[in-house]
């Protein structure tokens, strides 16, 4: 299938009305799986009910033999994904158990692209912060428009950035890059996010849809057993070692998410000033 012929095939919903939540849009096109995150009032931060959602509509695309390629999207024009809905966090994760959850679900969703066997390609505008980033990182591919913004604020919030999510990141950009986004919690643009093989392409926001679908023309010709197999090499190959210590880098994410900065990191966020952490 050529770009043209992909072009012209009309996007349709993989799902009947209401099944998903109305924040998660989840289209097919032709060999294109679209997944968009919709929640764009607040930059298309990701909010419980879409961390829900993703594992079932990459079920979907992947008891579909004709989806050969799924498409990570943010609606509109200023985000990917801003990150998780913060809004949330004093009602969903200001607890022991609300942050055990909310970390379960959320967890599950990034482990479930991880083990997708079909392509996935994130597709980045504006901004892609914090968990927004380890969506990215999920991902095989990554393209960029010109405007896009990276950045890890973690450390501006007082929250603990989980063991999985961080050997993403240094699977990706190693040790040097990952250290200072996440020391400086400073954000990145597309061109410095080239620089560090975050993103695979930057290109004018313009260009940024054809370069994706001519992506997923190319994608679309090639044997389905193969990239299977490529992919499934490749995660082996990067699995941890048996040297490392899960247990206590879930307890060091944990004090932070116990300590007094992060509920000030909160408050602060939710006050709209500047944080005042006191290592405590």
């Amino acid at each position: 299938m050529n770009l043209q012929e992909l072009q012209a095939i009309p996007r349709r919903p993989a799902f009947p009305a209401g099944t998903l939540t109305e924040r998660l849009v989840v289209e097919t096109q032709g060999p294109i799986g679209w997944l968009t995150f919709n929640n764009p009032a607040r930059r298309n931060a990701v909010s419980i009910d879409m961390w829900e959602g993703i594992p079932k509509a990459l079920d979907r695309f992947e008891a579909d033999p004709g989806i050969r390629v799924i498409v990570l999207t943010g609606a509109g024009d200023k985000a990917f994904v801003s990150g998780a809905d913060i809004s949330q966090y004093e009602k969903d994760r200001s607890t022991a158990e609300g942050v055990r959850r909310y970390n379960e679900i959320s967890n599950l969703a990034c482990e479930r692209f991880q083990v997708c066997d079909k392509v996935t390609l994130a597709m980045i505008r504006g901004y892609c912060l914090g968990g927004g980033v380890n969506v990215a990182l999920c991902c095989d591919l990554r393209l960029a428009a010109d405007d896009a913004r990276f950045g890890v604020p973690a450390a501006k919030l007082g929250l603990g950035y989980g063991g999985n999510a961080l050997k993403n990141l240094l699977d990706t950009v190693g040790p040097a890059y990952a250290r200072e986004m996440l020391i400086t919690a400073r954000q990145f643009g597309a061109d410095e996010a080239k620089t560090m093989g975050f993103v695979q392409r930057v290109v004018p926001a313009a260009e940024l849809e054809p370069l994706v679908l001519e992506y997923c023309a190319m994608i679309s010709e090639n044997a389905p057993l193969t990239i299977r197999a490529s992919k499934r090499i490749v995660r082996e190959l990067l699995k941890s070692s048996p040297a490392f210590d899960a247990a206590a880098c879930a307890g060091w994410v944990q004090a932070c998410f116990d300590s007094q900065d992060y509920v000030e990191g909160r408050r602060a966020f939710m006050e709209k000033r500047k944080p005042v952490f006191q290592g405590k």
